[in-house]
């Protein structure tokens, strides 16, 4: 019942709440951010949700489009900007997925969406992470988030669905509220970003 009902109910509150009040300061990130990236100021990108379904996630823009001289865009570290850099460590630019989260296609709390072309490298225990709708935050995301390697994140992810409950996620969102106030776990040591996962042979 939980899943089906109050869940959802839930998600949908949440967003409408936050970005009503949220309002004044992503307008002015949303200016701010079109003066930097010369009136570009989404990143748009496809991502996997429920049962592997497409979708396209909202998030504000925080680097800049630098290519090097093949036409290869430079690396992360490279790209992202003072602003940028702010804005992803307060979080805020994952506000904008509550976007996603009013349109059905997000829940506030599950496992993260990755990649599409991660679908193709997950064995069949991973793959279960897309048996319900992917999170702005998430089981993983309060243990470590970024700095976690690629099996803890799915072995916590496959925990949260074997587990997931109204306590549960409660937990879960007011861990975030306190890691998004300390900034912990949002660049893996060394990179702005995790790094890339190349399948479980990896591990």
């Amino acid at each position: 019942m939980y899943g089906y009902y109050i869940k959802p109910l839930g998600d949908f509150l949440i967003a409408v709440v936050v970005l009503t009040l949220c309002s004044p300061l992503l307008v002015l990130i949303s200016f701010l951010l079109s003066i930097q990236n010369k009136g570009s100021f989404l990143f748009l990108q496809q991502r996997p949700g429920l049962k592997g379904k497409p979708f396209k996630i909202i998030k504000f823009k925080t680097m800049i489009d630098v290519f090097d001289h093949s036409g290869k865009l430079l690396p992360d570290d490279a790209r992202i900007t003072p602003l940028g850099s702010i804005i992803r460590k307060c979080s805020l630019d994952e506000v904008l997925q509550l976007i996603n989260v009013l349109k059905g296609e997000m829940s506030i709390v599950g496992p993260r969406p990755l990649l599409m072309k991660y679908l193709l490298l997950y064995d069949d225990l991973q793959h279960k992470r897309h048996d319900v709708l992917p999170g702005i935050t998430g089981w993983a995301q309060v243990n470590g988030r970024n700095n976690l390697s690629w099996e803890k994140k799915f072995k916590l992810d496959i925990e949260y669905l074997s587990k997931r409950s109204l306590f549960l996620d409660l937990k879960i969102l007011i861990l975030t509220f306190f890691i998004v106030l300390t900034r912990s776990g949002v660049n893996k040591d060394g990179c702005q970003t995790t790094t890339e996962f190349k399948g479980s042979s990896a591990f």
